[in-house]
């Protein structure tokens, strides 16, 4: 019997911590069926290419470095007077293209960020990519979605394996690996690890206010 997205749905009741469940041959339909019934399952993750679907549980150390990344982002944009929306884990998908993708958490910057003021939903067929997509990965998962945020034309990834940050640049459908942001310059890979392992001593609120005076003196 073929599967659908109710049976897609009922395996992930059953997805250990840090578990990833692969599906073949899924059509377009039950993954856009799946998402609505996901929402009941926040912090998972879902993504699909070419019949490919993955699900993801979420896991606490996960959790924790992106909302570190966002609080630093936010000072970042606070310090620099930059105008940056955070659009989270939002599922971005292409019919078209078949292919969705759920970033652990995102960004839209300047006149994208404008563009999406107010939208309750975003479809990257009509709408901008965002600037900034952001993938905490200590088991090599978000290798497989590089290939989806290119066709999506996402100008720069930030990777976290576990161990420390490295920046990825669009570059002709391609990414390649930068030692600065193209997004948010003053940033680096390096400094982003420093404020994560001073988050992990000092906690995340001293780590911050380090970052602050940094950033200032820049």
């Amino acid at each position: 019997m073929i599967a659908v997205a109710e049976d897609y749905f009922e395996t992930v009741e059953h997805l250990a911590d840090k578990g990833t469940l692969v599906f073949h041959d899924v059509a377009w339909d039950d993954y856009e069926d799946l998402l609505v019934k996901m929402e009941s399952k926040p912090g998972h993750r879902v993504y699909y290419n070419d019949g490919v679907l993955k699900i993801m549980s979420p896991r606490y150390d996960h959790e924790k470095v992106k909302d570190l990344v966002f609080s630093i982002v936010r000072v970042y944009a606070d310090e620099l007077d930059l105008f940056v929306e955070s659009a989270g884990s939002t599922t971005y998908r292409r019919r078209k293209k078949t292919k969705g993708a759920e970033p652990d958490t995102s960004f839209y910057l300047g006149d994208k960020a404008r563009k999406i003021l107010g939208k309750a939903t975003l479809d990257l067929e009509i709408d901008p990519p965002p600037d900034v997509v952001v993938e905490i990965d200590s088991t090599n998962e978000s290798w497989d979605k590089f290939e989806i945020y290119a066709v999506f034309n996402v100008p720069e990834i930030w990777r976290f394996d576990g161990r420390r940050f490295a920046f990825y640049e669009l570059v002709q459908k391609r990414y390649e690996e930068r030692q600065t942001s193209f997004g948010f310059p003053l940033l680096t890979p390096q400094l982003l690890t420093d404020v994560l392992e001073q988050s992990q001593t000092n906690g995340q609120t001293a780590a911050l206010k380090t970052f602050r005076r940094q950033i200032a003196k820049l």
